[in-house]
């Protein structure tokens, strides 16, 4: 089926860690369906297994329901788009293994979508901007980007463990349980004493292990309030993030400024990077939150692109890839979504 000059439809799977999302997307830019469904530990992190076993129990069911929001049915769908990178591999491995079928079944592309570049580009369709400099913020990414020369390049990225990974273990380690953002930029407000932590900047980079270590240390010793322990934790962490944004910013000239990922929820956190866009004077938009978690509408509509620009894969050579990042994947579509978002 020729798709270069009509308005296609894709259906997107999303399944990279603790959430199983399905969403049907067009290559105009039209969100038809977004339903995702997610993995809470009763206690502890995210452990992969157990993951996978949850993802692959709801799958029918948030697959199904998206169908039905769409109102289309699977012969209408011109292709199959899932997140195969990066991610937990027995997670992945769920996503993917339903994707292959259905392309097998519906004789539709298989299309294969990095999830980090699915956050920058659900990102740029729903904030209307078009060459931003991105801040990526999440569970298992943290860096600053940018298009030049047909990629996402990374201008900045964790050394060692990503931003919601380090909240999320700070929460866990102090009560607040799993996922802990929202509930530690709550325990935060609270607090009013800035106690010193490591402020690690390497360039454009971060490392925020250091910064965990010696907070959970503060709070076990007992000394400080554990809302002063938070609002420090927090203000340290985002006021990093500021630092390389605005150092991007510089870098590259861009005149808009998006952050997306679960971690740009936080209301701290944007009000740092408002600053610094007022600052230097460039747009700043921060995805909804509907798009900000993992979603199954941005791996559909990101797919959609892909497609459009004649990227698809074979079944048998559509590997799961955990360690793919956002720099390795070719964006032949950037300039295509000029008129969806200007």
């Amino acid at each position: 089926m020729s798709v270069d000059n009509e308005e296609i439809i894709v259906l997107g799977i999303e399944s990279t860690a603790h959430t199983f999302g399905v969403g049907l997307a067009t290559s105009k830019g039209k969100i038809l369906a977004n339903v995702n469904e997610s993995y809470r530990p009763k206690e502890g992190g995210i452990h992969p297994r157990e993951s996978a076993e949850y993802l692959s129990a709801v799958a029918p069911k948030v697959l199904f329901k998206a169908m039905e929001d769409a109102g289309i049915t699977f012969r209408e769908i011109h292709g199959v788009a899932v997140a195969l990178g990066p991610g937990l591999g027995p997670c992945l491995r769920v996503g993917a293994s339903i994707a292959r079928a259905l392309s097998i079944k519906f004789k539709i592309p298989l299309i294969p979508v990095n999830h980090g570049v699915a956050h920058i580009e659900i990102g740029r369709l729903t904030e209307k901007m078009f060459d931003p400099l991105v801040v990526y913020l999440s569970g298992g990414n943290t860096l600053i980007a940018a298009f030049s020369q047909e990629r996402y390049r990374i201008f900045g990225e964790t050394l060692d463990i990503a931003i919601g990974n380090c909240i999320d273990v700070f929460a866990r380690e102090i009560g607040l349980g799993f996922p802990g953002g929202r509930a530690v930029d709550e325990l935060a407000s609270r607090g009013s004493r800035y106690v010193e932590l490591p402020y690690v900047v390497k360039g454009q980079d971060l490392s925020f292990a250091g910064i965990l270590t010696a907070a959970l240390r503060l709070f076990r010793e007992g000394r400080y309030p554990v809302e002063d322990i938070a609002y420090s934790f927090v203000e340290t962490l985002y006021s990093m993030v500021a630092e390389v944004a605005e150092r991007g910013l510089v870098h590259t000239g861009k005149r808009e400024l998006l952050l997306v990922g679960g971690v740009a929820r936080s209301p701290l956190l944007r009000k740092k990077l408002e600053t610094i866009s007022r600052d230097h004077n460039v747009k700043f938009r921060c995805v909804k939150p509907e798009f900000a978690g993992d979603n199954g509408a941005m791996i559909a509509y990101t797919g959609a692109l892909a497609l459009k620009a004649g990227v698809k894969t074979k079944v048998e050579e559509s590997y799961i890839k955990p360690r793919w990042r956002v720099d390795e994947v070719d964006i032949p579509w950037f300039h295509m979504v000029r008129k969806m978002i200007i």
